[in-house]
């Protein structure tokens, strides 16, 4: 007796991996897209429009969809203490071979990987508004201090004055408008008498004053392009 067996296509499953979960899908669709725009907030945005780095742009990207990516795919599957740990040390001895990561740089790494891994990991018990809420609470904060508190930063310089007969106390302005015209500083804050020489006439000035963020990391970046520009050198 020959018997019929009719074969449902949609549920074959030869390796025992479904092939589609639409729900599945669509979370994965909706978190990933929720944690790549906090991140260009972050670093398109906040990092980018101070910095002007296009490296770091370039790395901070792919890292943080790197490790959602990873982070979300994973978070069921049940891997060895050692695995884990191991997994995770790669990602904190990341070191390139030029010049060492300045802090500002390092900082914004470990929060861009935070933040991925916050997006991908938080568990079902997590409603949307608690995911939603801790990203505008680390935009706010990261915004805080790169736009408002942090947009300017005093700096000093030691020079060596000539004109010692504006130290005088009740002459400090007259040098300090001296010292403005001289060195092409705006607007200098307040200045500190240092070592004075009676034979040479001459004596040692430290000026404070105060600069915007933009171009300390410019400087910075001048700088540390010098030392990777030595390093080929060598």
């Amino acid at each position: 007796m020959n018997t019929l067996i009719l074969i449902d296509p949609e549920n074959i499953n030869l390796t025992g991996i479904e092939f589609f979960d639409l729900s599945s899908f669509v979370q994965l669709v909706s978190r990933f897209t929720l944690n790549m725009a906090v991140i260009l907030i972050l670093v398109r945005w906040l990092y980018y429009s101070t910095t002007r780095r296009k490296d770091y742009l370039f790395t901070y990207i792919l890292i943080s969809s790197l490790i959602f990516l990873l982070c979300y795919l994973l978070a069921g599957v049940k891997l060895q203490i050692g695995f884990a740990l191991g997994l995770f040390a790669i990602f904190g001895i990341i070191r390139y071979r030029t010049s060492s990561i300045p802090i500002k740089e390092m900082t914004y790494l470990f929060l861009i990987i935070g933040v991925s891994i916050i997006n991908s990991l938080a568990d079902t018990k997590s409603s949307v508004s608690d995911v939603l809420f801790t990203n505008f609470v680390i935009i706010l904060i990261t915004f805080c201090l790169e736009k408002i508190w942090l947009q300017k930063q005093e700096l000093s310089s030691t020079v060596l004055y000539e004109k010692i007969d504006l130290i005088k106390p009740e002459r400090r302005n007259e040098m300090i408008t001296d010292l403005q015209e001289r060195t092409g500083i705006n607007k200098i804050n307040r200045i500190e008498i240092g070592k004075i020489d009676f034979l040479r006439d001459t004596c040692t000035v430290r000026i404070f004053y105060d600069v915007s963020v933009n171009k300390v990391m410019n400087a910075d970046l001048t700088e540390n392009n010098k030392d990777d520009n030595d390093e080929d050198d060598d």
